[in-house]
């Protein structure tokens, strides 16, 4: 897997004693969507008040600060920039005094018309400390926020377009908002009698939550002392984010009923019904592409093997904001096992090829620890088109499959075959409805029209 990067983890809950606590541990469960900053705000009733910096959650977190942060309500964030850059001030949640006092946001997904509802603003007379979308809506709840920010909510909802999954604290209440076509995931879950909002349901299992439903595509849930309550703002035609299944969720979640884990399998059991090879051993690139080559294995019958061991100290390699970064982190995080492969012909199973980079690199070790054959199964089709919808990819001159055929991108990589699950296959995987997901990835058909300065750089804030 290369050059995809995920843009955000959000997390909150309402009326516990640990608050601070609880938020930290769901923000370490939600690690793996976004390692450049993380972020605390929490409200004790009557104030709200945000501890941020750079880094991974351990790294921005630690006893004294999490003492410090006073109250039962609280929100969290970690993140990788999709719109703007890493930079403290960018870091989330970011908070906001407005009419009705002050207001925190964090915000997962990327919105398409950004950079035009921010000219709007600033001729109105609002001004801007980020270079974030996720400020272009704190701005917006704030100027339509004369009423109440449910009403205010509703209000930027019918003026958002692009993708948002979004936590909201106030002094009393949490907010959570998922965009009318649910491109991003959120969920809800209950603890001791408080609601707890977060990403993914890991972050859920983590505090030792119980799942209560998702948040639906153009819901705002909130919650508040008086309990819980619900409407729908806005609703559209579904499309749901397909590389969530793919990969950016952890396979424990469950995303939208459908557990990670299970559908990765069945991705595996597919490919290997799609394009059979006979080999000696089957192993994945670890993590993503275990769930996978399980279900490979088990319905081939290849013997499966761990053909790499991961270092598990090291981030995730597409999430490195550099590219001379991205390269190191392959060689620190993957290592090959002589043992299991010398002589081997192998099958090696990933969910997808982005540039082409890294499966070149992983190709090479293969071979270099001896590896007879390398035969690489993607458990995707191929990615021929950028997402603006959250996920920070190339342009397309920059992915490999938009302008070769897989027997050009096999000789590019160096393996001695390459086969793409089909998207019909892969649908057909999840058990949902099948028009009901954003495939824009491998399609090009986008669910939104996307502005021609949004296809050309994240940084147009800047």
């Amino acid at each position: 897997m290369s050059s995809i990067r995920e843009e955000c983890g959000v997390f909150g809950i309402f009326g516990h004693k640990d608050s601070a606590n609880l938020t930290y541990l769901g923000l370490y469960a939600l690690q793996h969507r976004g390692q450049e900053s993380a972020g605390i705000a929490i409200s004790d009733g009557e104030d709200l008040s945000v501890f941020k910096d750079l880094g991974m959650v351990n790294q921005v977190f630690d006893v004294e600060t999490l003492c410090a942060l006073k109250g039962e309500n609280s929100i969290g964030h970690v993140r990788y920039s999709t719109t703007g850059s890493s930079t403290v001030a960018n870091a989330q949640p970011l908070v906001i005094s407005y009419s009705k006092g002050k207001l925190a946001l964090s915000h997962n997904g990327n919105l398409v018309n950004a950079d035009e509802l921010r000219k709007q603003l600033e001729s109105g007379g609002s001004t801007f400390q980020t270079t974030t979308d996720s400020e272009v809506i704190a701005n917006l709840i704030a100027k339509l926020g004369k009423d109440s920010v449910e009403d205010a909510l509703a209000g930027c909802m019918r003026r958002l377009k692009g993708a948002y999954a979004l936590v909201i604290l106030t002094e009393d209440k949490l907010i959570g908002v998922r965009d009318p076509h649910g491109i991003r995931p959120l969920c809800l879950g209950s603890l001791d009698g408080s609601y707890v909002l977060a990403s993914e349901t890991c972050a859920l299992d983590t505090i030792g939550a119980t799942f209560v439903r998702d948040v639906r595509p153009g819901e705002i849930v909130i919650i508040s002392r008086k309990g819980l309550e619900s409407k729908i703002a806005l609703q559209a035609k579904r499309a749901s984010c397909i590389f969530e299944f793919i990969y950016f969720a952890r396979p424990d979640s469950r995303i939208d009923g459908k557990s990670v884990h299970m559908v990765r399998s069945e991705f595996g059991r597919q490919l290997s019904r799609e394009n059979k090879i006979k080999a000696d051993i089957v192993i994945p690139i670890p993590d993503s592409g275990i769930s996978s080559a399980i279900g490979y294995y088990l319905e081939s019958g290849t013997e499966y093997g761990e053909g790499f061991m991961k270092n598990r100290y090291v981030g995730r390699t597409f999430i490195q904001p550099r590219q001379k970064d991205r390269d190191l982190g392959i060689s620190l995080k993957l290592n090959p096992i002589r043992e299991v492969l010398e002589g081997k012909s192998v099958v090696c199973i990933d969910d997808s090829i982005v540039r082409g980079n890294t499966m070149k690199k992983i190709v090479s070790k293969l071979r270099k620890a001896g590896a007879k054959e390398v035969h690489v199964r993607i458990t995707s089709p191929p990615y021929t088109h950028p997402c603006f919808y959250g996920i920070d990819t190339p342009d397309g001159t920059k992915l490999i499959a938009k302008d070769s055929s897989i027997e050009e991108i096999r000789e590019k990589i160096g393996a001695d075959s390459l086969e793409y699950l089909s998207l019909e296959g892969m649908l057909k995987c999840i058990g949902l409805p099948t028009d009901g997901f954003c495939t824009a990835c491998f399609t090009g058909e986008y669910p939104l029209n996307i502005p021609e300065q949004t296809r050309i750089d994240k940084y147009l804030l800047e």
